[in-house]
């Protein structure tokens, strides 16, 4: 960690002890600081702190200077130094480091403690937890166990640091930050650096440290790093785009990552997709118009549905648009928390809350609860295939298809499209009938018969149900099985 000095000066000016800090002069008994560990990241954790701090050199009442004795390094529990000693000691969560360092001709020890993440942080099988500045087991606190596990287990991915230890002239070369104001539009870049540095602290992009330095939150870098490369944890999350020969992927043709953060690439990133995907020109009264073969507007939100719905804790994968002779797939770590047969009516849920409202924000995906709708209303006005939604194990796969003619289709596909038809009607306070089934699939009156023996086929299959079971045939409306 950079800047003790200023950390150190930084604690000190506090008022007294609290359940992050704890002062310390020539104490060393490794039980007391294996306890004060565990107590420590328990409590900055509860805190919504990110680091906690041991001191040693510093009088406790006053915190004043004063020295210490010993060097944290080199303490030793038998023949055993005492960091390793700790660490056997400690669960498996515990994350600290020693630091040394003179001040004014003063030893001065640092002890740097992280947050407890996922669980609580135990020191031989005990979790403890800081009471002003006492240490407490954590099972004599009763009152505070729930509300500390719920901070531990609602730690977001958003909020965690991506770069420490970063001052102002770090933070304007890592974020392309004018993009957040050009994108925001209401809101001038302010004309001073620190205006700037105000509003990326605001908006959790930044956030600011102990030590006076900065942090780069993970939502800061994912949405704005000029250069994800640089964040050793988030590299793997830039978009890749892959475009392949035929509808396999025996015979690839092209292969692009971007690696900038969601917000400085994603009007490039759509730019390339539609770039690759088949167009054709035509006449509409007179004037030429480019027909590209998916409609923009669903590959903009299912691309933006993968960058904000990803699960961030799968490692060593990120968002990937692949591009076939027929169709678009575009995949993203992490299953759906929707079921997908729910996908149009129920409330949306995400992984990264205050990345689909930032994002949101900026312009680059619709209103919350609306994607899906659109995705599907768009695919029907081009009377395209309904868009495949597939979910793994670890991932979650969304297909956008090209043209396929209605006798092109499986019966699967026909139900699925069917029934999406169902959702978006129903939503829209309509029901489906045998005409707007065949404009959705663009077929005439003669083809009536295929689509009510389709209808037949959905109700069978548990899709859709009469809205009332008892009118003729020729006026039946149907709902969605759920409704």
């Amino acid at each position: 960690m950079r800047n003790l000095d200023r950390l150190v000066e930084e604690l000190c000016n506090l008022p007294s002890e609290t359940s992050w800090v704890e002062f310390k002069h020539n104490n060393y008994a490794p039980d007391m600081i294996g306890r004060d560990i565990s107590a420590l990241a328990n409590s900055a954790a509860l805190a919504g702190k990110a680091r906690a701090y041991m001191i040693w050199g510093i009088h406790n009442d006053t915190h004043e200077i004063i020295g210490t004795k010993e060097s944290l390094q080199s303490l030793k529990v038998g023949a055993q130094e005492l960091e390793n000693w700790l660490r056997s000691m400690l669960s498996d969560n515990a994350a600290f480091e020693f630091h040394d360092f003179d001040k004014d001709n003063n030893r001065i020890g640092v002890l740097i403690i992280e947050r407890a993440i996922n669980r609580t942080v135990t020191f031989q099988k005990v979790d403890y937890i800081r009471i002003g500045s006492y240490t407490k087991k954590l099972s004599d606190i009763p009152a505070i166990q729930g509300p500390l596990w719920d901070k531990i287990r609602n730690l977001k991915f958003e909020e965690q640091y991506a770069e420490i230890d970063v001052n102002k002239e770090d933070v304007a070369k890592l974020l392309d930050y004018s993009i957040y104001f050009d994108l925001l539009e209401t809101l001038p870049q302010p004309n001073s650096f620190d205006g700037v540095v105000h509003y990326l602290m605001e908006e959790n992009i930044i956030a600011k440290q102990d030590n006076g330095l900065y942090a780069i939150t993970n939502l800061g870098a994912i949405v704005l790093a000029k250069d994800l490369r640089h964040f050793k944890t988030l590299k793997r999350k830039a978009v890749r785009v892959v475009q392949y020969e035929n509808t396999n992927r025996m015979n690839m043709l092209r292969d692009e990552i971007f690696f900038g953060g969601y917000a400085v690439v994603f009007e490039k990133l759509i730019k390339f997709i539609e770039a690759l995907v088949p167009m054709r020109e035509e006449f509409i009264s007179g004037v030429r118009k480019k027909n590209v073969a998916y409609p923009i507007s669903a590959l903009r939100e299912t691309v933006a549905n993968a960058l904000i719905h990803q699960d961030f804790f799968v490692s060593g994968a990120g968002p990937l648009v692949e591009i076939f002779s027929n169709r678009i797939e575009i995949t993203n770590p992490g299953d759906s928390l929707v079921n997908i047969k729910r996908i149009i009516d129920n409330p949306p849920k995400s992984r990264n809350e205050k990345l689909a409202s930032l994002l949101r924000e900026l312009g680059l995906c619709e209103e919350l609860g609306s994607g899906w709708d659109r995705i599907v209303l768009s695919c029907e006005y081009k009377q395209l295939p309904a868009p495949k939604i597939e979910t793994f194990s670890d991932d979650t796969r969304v297909t956008l298809f090209s043209e396929v003619s209605f006798t092109g289709l499986s019966m699967d596909d026909k139900l699925w499209a069917c029934y999406l038809h169902a959702c978006v009607k129903y939503v829209q306070s309509e029901q489906v009938t045998n005409r707007s089934l065949r404009e959705r699939f663009g077929l005439s009156e003669k083809n009536a018969g295929s689509i009510s023996r389709l209808i037949k086929e959905a109700v069978n299959q548990k899709y859709i149900k009469p809205v009332d079971p008892n009118t003729a045939p020729r006026y039946m409306r149907y709902i969605p099985i759920w409704a």
